[in-house]
Parts: structure tokens; sequence; C-alpha cells
């Protein structure tokens, strides 16, 4: 199942060099990557952060977390820390956060405002949250009949309501909404 995500998530069509080329990572920052699934993304941003930044992986699934420590271990990365998701939420040290990532994962996130809220006091005055997901698809996909995906005016009223202003909308995805926001 997670190699499955990762393959997923490099396959070129879903365009990962340009999701990682927009998010504009520095050396030294500390990310956070909501629903990691197999951690594909979580270990590019391991990369690009380097030796002083940190990537916290969160996932609510503990073999998920697992495969993702054991292919930080394989590749060498020790900036990456995981993180058992709770129902209330996730708890950092304030203003330690310079991203939050959440790729496919939103449609997932009970409480959504009050979630978002919460996770404000985490981020850096200068931090950023980026949100990819699918937008409506045809009726008779995956998304569309099981209902994953958010429109992508409904994170932004959403995202706004916890106190975030759109800083960019990213358009080359092709199923997909991508929002940056800031506090």
């Amino acid at each position: 199942m997670m190699r499955m995500f990762n393959r997923q998530a490099s396959d070129p069509r879903n365009k990962p060099d340009q999701i990682l080329e927009a998010l504009k990572l520095r050396q030294g920052q500390v990310l956070a990557d909501l629903g990691a699934g197999g951690g594909y993304f979580s270990l590019r941003f391991a990369e690009a952060v380097g030796r002083e930044g940190r990537v916290y992986v969160v996932d609510t699934n503990q073999g998920s977390l697992r495969f993702i420590e054991n292919s930080a271990k394989e590749k060498g990365l020790g900036n990456v820390q995981t993180v058992l998701a709770t129902k209330e939420g996730l708890i950092f040290h304030g203003g330690s956060l310079d991203l939050v990532f959440a790729r496919n994962v939103y449609h997932h996130l009970a409480n959504r405002v009050e979630y978002f809220r919460r996770l404000r006091g985490a981020l850096k005055r200068e931090g950023r949250i980026a949100i990819i997901e699918y937008r409506r698809g045809k009726p008779l996909t995956f998304h569309g009949i099981f209902g994953h995906y958010v429109p992508q005016e409904t994170i932004i009223k959403e995202l706004g309501e916890a106190g975030y202003r759109v800083k960019q909308e990213i358009s080359f995805l092709p199923e997909q909404s991508f929002t940056i926001f800031s506090p």
C-alpha cells in the first residue's frame, strides 16, 4: 500500500518536482507533512531542508510511520521524526513550523476550521500551510464516488475562518487544487 502511494505521488503526471519548486524550501526549515501516506514527499522534504532542518511526518497509521522511518534510515536521513496523529490534532511547540503540507488529506480531517485554528500557533510568523486537494472529478471516479475531494472555494473559506489568508493559488496540477496560506 505504501509503495503504491509513493508510485502515485512520484508519477510525473502529478508533477512532484514542480510541487517542490513551488514550495521554495530552504536549508534549516522545519515542516510537518500531514497524512504522509508512504512518505514520498516527506523524504524529499528531508533532503531539501538538510541536516539542520526537520520534517515531522504525521499520520494516523502506525504502519505508514514505520515504513517511512525505515525508508528514512535506508536513505541516511536523520532529520525525519514520525508523529502519530490523534483526534485532538497536532501539538507542536509555539512558532516552530515553517510549513505544514497536506496533500490529498484535507477531505479526511474532521472539524477542519478548529483543527487549523489550533495549528496556527505552531507556525512561525512567516509560516505557511500548503494544501493540495482533489477537485470534484467525474461522478464515476474513485474521488467522485467516495467523496475524496473538497472544492478549493470551501478550503479557502474554512482556512479564512481559521485565521488564514490565501498567499498563492497554484494551477499546474491537472486534478487537484494547490493553495498556499499564511496566518
